[in-house]
């Protein structure tokens, strides 16, 4: 199993100064800045899932997944902010190929959205009339498009499945549609602008809904036939991975700093240095364990239309152990680098508060 290099390798020092630099006034605004955001357009990071043969990058999942545990590393509101809406970018392997051409031709695009069912859509010949809101949206305030799943109805009664569960359906919808309902009051991940939006008697294009499903897609290659639970659950994992890789880098010049205080006795000298040197290698081994799960279940699925279920169960538990540890690595260490860790006008704060905050994604609570 081969070691993985830090996530800094994928990124140029000139990224991450701008991303850094802006990182506390995206907090303080609730957004991110427009120098990130520049940054991001230019990289076309919003765009990294989406088909090529709608401009988009199209890239491998393995590549795609150490690119956001860098861009978390750099900053973990920016990272989660690309992983959410890049990931609702993906749909576009399974949108209409009339509507997703008309969406994806936006240079600036970026879809925001949630996967909660906390809507309805009344279906009408040809469109349909979407009512409902929906939390936590990552990326509002500069979104194209809002994606959000909903009940779907016809003449007020739910439609149901063969097997009675309720219709769900997936819908993409202008930005300019939504009403934003400032609701992310929460002590970190403030730069993610992950309020609310809400639809009222909103109509929409038949073309504009969807089904994530890869017999469904509309785009047949390997990317749009992976799983979607295992490509959230990766991704996730890797921001989770990105912020706890950055707060132990934060953490070690002042643990170094503390190990030269003459009053610290040698036993204490030795917890100082045994606990940075545990977190470093259990982090390191299980993102080996993490990449090689996930590379393993890709390279299946581009030499197969299915991929076998052990990998994609390698995947999800690797997942679940990777932010598991990434949390438990950050708590490790936290105590022993003082009032500094405490202020929110430090660095290291900002990194625990997010990764804190992003940890609580209930995908990723679970070890099993």
């Amino acid at each position: 199993m081969r070691t993985e290099p830090h996530p800094s390798a994928l990124l140029k020092p000139e990224w991450v100064s701008i991303i850094r630099i802006h990182a506390f006034a995206a907090e303080q605004q609730g957004e991110l800045q427009p120098e990130q955001l520049e940054l991001i357009y230019l990289q076309q990071w919003f765009k990294m899932l989406v088909p090529t043969v709608y401009g988009g990058s199209e890239l491998p999942l393995p590549d795609m997944v150490r690119l956001e545990e860098a861009l978390s590393w750099a900053d973990g509101s920016l990272g989660w902010v690309i992983t959410l809406c890049a990931g609702a970018a993906w749909f576009g392997g399974f949108i209409a190929p009339d509507a997703a051409k008309e969406i994806f031709a936006n240079p600036k695009v970026c879809l925001a959205g949630s996967g909660a069912s906390t809507g309805t859509a009344n279906s009408t010949e040809n469109s349909y009339l979407l009512n409902g809101s929906w939390k936590y949206a990552s990326g509002v305030r500069h979104a194209t498009h809002f994606t959000a799943n909903c009940l779907v109805e016809q003449d007020e009664e739910v439609l149901s499945y063969a097997n009675n569960n309720p219709l769900v359906q997936s819908f993409v919808v202008d930005a300019q549609k939504a009403e934003l309902i400032p609701a992310w009051k929460y002590i970190g991940m403030m730069g993610t602008g992950s309020h609310a939006f809400r639809f009222e008697n909103v109509e929409v294009p038949a073309n504009r809904c969807f089904k994530i499903d890869g017999a469904a897609a509309y785009v047949n290659t390997p990317l749009y036939r992976y799983p979607f639970l295992q490509l959230a659950e990766a991704t996730l994992a890797a921001n989770l991975s990105g912020m706890a890789i950055h707060f132990v880098d934060l953490c070690e010049p002042v643990l170094m700093e503390k190990m030269q205080q003459p009053k610290l006795t040698e036993k204490q000298h030795h917890v100082l240095k045994s606990t940075l040197q545990e977190v470093k290698d259990n982090l390191q081994g299980i993102r080996a364990q993490f990449y090689h799960a996930l590379d393993a279940s890709w390279q299946a699925g581009v030499s197969a239309e299915n991929i076998d279920d052990h990998y994609l169960k390698a995947v999800s538990n690797s997942s679940r152990l990777l932010a598991q540890i990434a949390r438990e690595s950050v708590d490790a260490l936290y105590p022993y680098c003082g009032l500094w860790a405490a202020s929110p006008d430090t660095e290291l704060n900002l990194v625990w508060r997010d990764l804190h905050t992003a940890s609580q994604h209930s995908l990723l609570t679970f070890t099993e």
